[in-house]
């Protein structure tokens, strides 16, 4: 067994246990995908964060028709079975919104923030075995917030009440210190302002990662709706991510 990715899968194993411990007096329903979906993570970490690797992007926390349903960050299901080629059993939330049901490697919805950047990494790397000591995707928070109205929707973890976003981000920074220390990468980058703003905090500890962020690839930014894929090739291109 790989010593370097039994630690990632351990530490992440931790992670998941620790932000279950934690208690939201949020009216919603909280998915956790490092549980009812450890299987696809743990395979994930296991093929392809194996050793440190050049490139670590960073995102908030799980889309619901992508790591909410695969637990691969970005997971968008067709990424997920086609270029990663992982299909691991999938459990469900002891407790569902009736709108955002998981259904795993099912699900007909497509996630377009993970089309666009696994798509986007897929140019890059057209073989996934290629992102082996290459690219990392991982998360800041692995929690699902639904809202238990009748629309279901996404609360981000920057609307948490103050005292609890505070207890969350304090597990969350200190699992991001431990990856980054881990994969020792080269550039980090957050998948919008969010996760840079993050990667800015925690990163001080390190010397030598290059903190940047590509623009957020969510159809809800008008902006990514525009061109997605050029702006963040260039984005990419003047920090030198994927030059050699």
């Amino acid at each position: 067994m790989n010593s370097f990715s039994n630690t990632v899968v351990r530490r992440t194993r931790d992670f998941a246990n620790q932000v279950d411990s934690l208690r939201f007096s949020c009216d919603c329903y909280i998915y956790n995908p490092l549980d009812y979906a450890w299987p696809m993570m743990e395979t994930y970490l296991r093929r392809y964060l194996s050793q440190p690797v050049k490139t670590v992007f960073l995102g908030m926390n799980p889309g619901p028709f992508g790591m909410a349903q695969t637990g691969i960050p970005f997971g968008e299901i067709t990424v997920v079975k086609g270029y990663l080629q992982i299909e691991e059993p999938i459990g469900k939330p002891l407790v569902e919104h009736p709108k955002r049901p998981i259904f795993g490697l099912e699900t007909q919805r497509k996630e377009i923030s993970g089309q666009r950047l696994w798509g986007l990494i897929q140019e890059y790397f057209p073989d996934a075995q290629d992102l082996v000591g290459s690219i990392g995707v991982i998360n800041y928070c692995p929690l699902v917030f639904v809202d238990r109205g009748s629309t279901g929707k996404n609360i981000t973890p920057d609307r948490l009440g103050l005292g609890e976003r505070m207890a969350l981000e304090t597990i969350c920074d200190s699992y991001l210190h431990d990856m980054l220390e881990m994969l020792n990468p080269v550039f980090a980058l957050g998948v919008g302002k969010y996760a840079e703003s993050k990667l800015l905090t925690v990163a001080k500890a390190f010397e030598d990662i290059t903190v940047g962020s590509i623009l957020h690839p969510s159809p809800i930014n008008p902006r990514a709706n525009r061109g997605w894929a050029g702006i963040v090739r260039a984005q990419l291109d003047e920090l030198g991510v994927f030059h050699k």
